[in-house]
């Protein structure tokens, strides 16, 4: 279950990424990671397809998948990537030690979550780190960084 605490443990990275960062704005993957430059925070887009994104901040060069971050166990990740993908993404953030996710809308189904939520279960092999992921937060979808973000910002004191 998300809570606020992990909300401000997604936060208190020094980094972040976007997995699913797009180059056409009317995409969430746009969306969400202009968010993260209109909030003044380092951001690294995941694009394998498209070697830059253009934003209103200026025009950033992608990595093509997390192993290519500078510093992934110091990089929180919001993920936009359809739940199969999203699967992968978490279990690739496991081995380089992302220490946090943020699953918006639309990126988790059931096996994502049983994931997402089951390393400190008896046994469990899912994902160690924070998840902010779920029913929950101020959006109709569940937790949303362009719904739920700068909220989270003030608890972690960046804003």
């Amino acid at each position: 279950m998300t809570t606020e605490a992990t909300v401000r443990a997604f936060f208190s990275s020094p980094k972040f990424a976007v997995v699913g960062a797009s180059t056409n704005p009317a995409k969430f993957g746009h969306k969400v990671f202009t968010w993260y430059h209109a909030h003044s925070l380092p951001v690294t887009p995941i694009n394998p397809a498209s070697a830059n994104i253009e934003t209103p901040f200026g025009v950033h060069p992608t990595v093509k998948s997390l192993a290519d971050l500078p510093d992934p166990a110091h990089t929180s990740l919001s993920v936009i990537t359809p739940a199969p993908v999203t699967l992968e993404v978490l279990r690739e953030a496991k081995r380089l030690g992302i220490p946090a996710v943020w699953l918006q809308p639309g990126t988790w189904d059931d096996a994502v979550i049983k994931f997402a939520r089951n390393a400190g279960a008896e046994g469990g092999d899912g994902y160690p780190g924070a998840v902010v992921a779920g029913d929950g937060g101020n959006g109709h979808g569940g937790w949303c960084v362009l719904v739920d973000g700068e909220r989270g910002l003030k608890s972690a004191g960046k804003l």
